[in-house]
């Protein structure tokens, strides 16, 4: 027992040989570690070297990054082994010079190549000075994202690597050695500062809300035109281009790439997707303006999908949730001015025009649905929740539609929409014929406008969300309201001749007929020859179907019994009784229904709509 006690006293513990025999390989291991990387490390110093190391030696620069890794792993397995370990003070050292490099490569490359993933310096300096121009392409903009990558790269012993390959090696080095906040502060100063001139250029700006309000239209619209051409570029182009460089460059560490991606990003995409919201509130919009906020709901509503991918993480919501947001408010704008334009058909004061002609608040409401149904898409987003809120009020027997049995398609909602609309149009319309006070010119006056609603449905898009069936029926209408006016308007000289042109009468009878037929027929010539038919073809429909109708009475009775009554009259002076020959009849229709030079003006010439020409002169408003 004494022996036992007396033999371990002067023999070593096994865990404690253990322990010197790794601290020994730890030392040795840091040793030759130490002298590997101080040859490469120290060549590169920046005390001692101004050269670029990734672009004088690709090489070297392998084998720098190497060293840092291999001294990074040395220094962690003496530091678990033998914490107070004297090789630790001059491995740090050595490591503090090798980061410095790093940081520095890392900034000279990211400086280097600021714009590799933009497009070309001077299509984004053009891009800002054309930026008022509505119908400036951004084609060029969005090139692929792939080759840009490509576009700028280091040349280097015949092998082209790009920078980003470069910038991640650097950034997994660095990140692995636990200096990945200093690589991430380097990244996010840099890449932060590009978007922001890259967003500059394009035109975006950081503005109050107080500021937008006091703005005129004039100037904001040109705000809005810019930021339509900026918005495709910033999302699809430059934040879609950061977001797939941040991956690559910090792929090993998700929680950097997710916060430099949001230090870079998250500011200027809040100040992209803000300006909306501000149109939104804009205290002075009115029903011309419409189309404005329906462009900007509709470039949002297009990206939506890529802003949720782009701005995908957790600490990006925010910026998602302010696109959202946006279109809310865009859609609020929208429907008030939707519920205002129905309105105001409703309440609209103004006068009768001359001669029955096309009525200005017909030309506004039709112009205004043409370019209302060029937006269907966006239209049908926004009423689409909002006929819970507002029941149409049309029978189901006047949706005479090919899609009205998909009651919930938008396509359908749209067409009820814009069709109530016109409704309430042609129902105004039927109001103001009544103060006419004269019942054909009323008739002549429903179906000119009418005539032209028609006109414009089947000439725009309108004609696909209506329906071929509406337009037979309304097409049926104007014929309705024409054969009245015609009816009407020329019964009194119809009814003046016999209902058998050729029968046997006296003379006297045939003289009182031609007395009659000549006095209703100046008389009705003359009170229509201010009337107007602004639609040549309909007006030349009119003319020949009431030439044919009164010749067809006219003309026998005229050869059958004119020249009885010139027997009647002393010297034979025919014409003191029969003042209208047939060939005279028909010269007289010739020239009826073109009215004024003003109402004269045809459907034809308001025919054309686009949506880069959205300024009116409304006959609604000022009232």
């Amino acid at each position: 027992m004494t022996g036992f006690f007396s033999s371990s006293k002067h023999s070593s513990p096994p865990h404690a040989s253990s322990q010197s025999t790794t601290h020994k390989f730890g030392d040795t291991l840091m040793e030759d570690t130490l002298k590997n990387a101080e040859e490469i490390i120290k060549r590169w110093d920046l005390d001692e070297s101004s050269s670029n190391l990734f672009q004088d030696s690709r090489t070297e620069a392998k084998q720098y990054l190497e060293a840092v890794i291999d001294l990074q792993h040395a220094m962690q397995f003496v530091v678990k082994e033998s914490a107070t370990s004297q090789l630790l003070v001059p491995a740090q050292n050595l490591m503090k010079i090798a980061i410095e490099r790093l940081q520095k490569e890392f900034y000279n490359i990211l400086a280097g190549n600021r714009y590799f993933l933009d497009s070309e310096g001077g299509s984004r300096e053009s891009t800002r000075s054309s930026g008022s121009d509505e119908d400036q392409g951004s084609e060029d903009d969005n090139a692929e994202i792939e080759s840009r990558f490509a576009e700028l790269s280091i040349d280097d012993e015949g092998e082209k690597v790009s920078v980003a390959v470069d910038l991640k090696a650097i950034a997994d080095c660095m990140i692995e050695a636990g200096y990945g906040k200093e690589c991430a502060k380097i990244y996010e100063l840099n890449r932060k500062s590009v978007i922001e001139e890259t967003l500059y250029y394009l035109g975006v700006e950081n503005i109050s809300p107080s500021t937008v309000q006091k703005m005129d239209w004039k100037d904001l619209e040109k705000k809005i035109k810019i930021w339509l051409n900026a918005v495709k570029v910033a999302v699809s182009t430059l934040f879609y281009g950061e977001r797939i460089l941040c991956d690559q460059v910090f792929s090993i560490s998700d929680s950097i790439r997710e916060s430099c991606f949001t230090g870079i990003a998250k500011d200027s995409a809040l100040t992209l997707f803000t300006f909306p919201e501000m149109v939104a509130k804009y205290k002075k919009l009115s029903l011309e303006k419409m189309f404005r906020i329906l462009d900007l709901y509709d470039s949002i509503s297009e990206l939506l999908s890529e802003i949720e991918v782009i701005f995908g993480f957790d600490s990006m919501v925010a910026v998602k949730s302010q696109a959202l947001t946006s279109m809310a408010k865009l859609r609020d704008a929208a429907r008030a001015m939707l519920a205002e334009f129905e309105s105001a058909i409703k309440k609209d004061s103004s006068k009768v025009v001359a001669g029955g002609g096309i009525h200005p608040l017909t030309r506004y409401v039709m112009n205004y649905l043409i370019f209302l149904s060029d937006y269907s898409g966006p239209i049908s987003d926004i009423i689409a929740d909002w006929k819970a809120l507002v029941k149409s009020p049309l029978p189901e027997s006047y949706l005479l539609s090919p899609i009205a049995d998909d009651g919930d398609s938008p396509s359908c909602i749209v067409s009820v929409r814009l069709t109530w609309l016109i409704l309430v149009l042609l129902c105004k319309l039927d109001g103001k014929a009544g103060f006419y006070g004269d019942v054909p010119l009323s008739y002549l006056f429903l179906a000119n406008n009418l005539n032209y609603v028609v006109s414009k449905v089947r000439q725009s898009s309108l004609k696909l969300l209506l329906g071929p069936e509406w337009l037979s029926n309304h097409e049926a209408k104007v014929e309705q309201y024409m054969a009245n006016f015609k009816r009407m308007g020329w019964s009194s000289v119809m009814t003046s001749l016999p209902e058998n042109s050729t029968a046997e009468i006296s003379p006297a009878e045939a003289k009182e007929c031609f007395c009659k037929f000549s006095l209703s027929f100046e008389e009705t010539n003359w009170k229509q020859r201010s009337w107007v038919i602004p639609d040549p073809k309909l007006r030349d429909e009119v003319k020949i179907s009431l030439a044919n109708k009164i010749l067809s009475a006219y003309q026998p009775f005229y050869q059958k019994h004119g020249e009885k009554v010139a027997r009647m009259e002393s010297g034979g002076g025919v014409e003191s009784i029969v003042r209208f020959a047939p060939d005279n009849v028909q010269n007289y229709l010739s020239d009826l229904f073109h009215g004024s030079s003003e109402n004269s003006s045809t459907s034809s010439s308001h025919g054309s709509s686009s949506r880069s020409t959205r300024t009116w002169s409304s006959p609604l408003r000022g009232r």
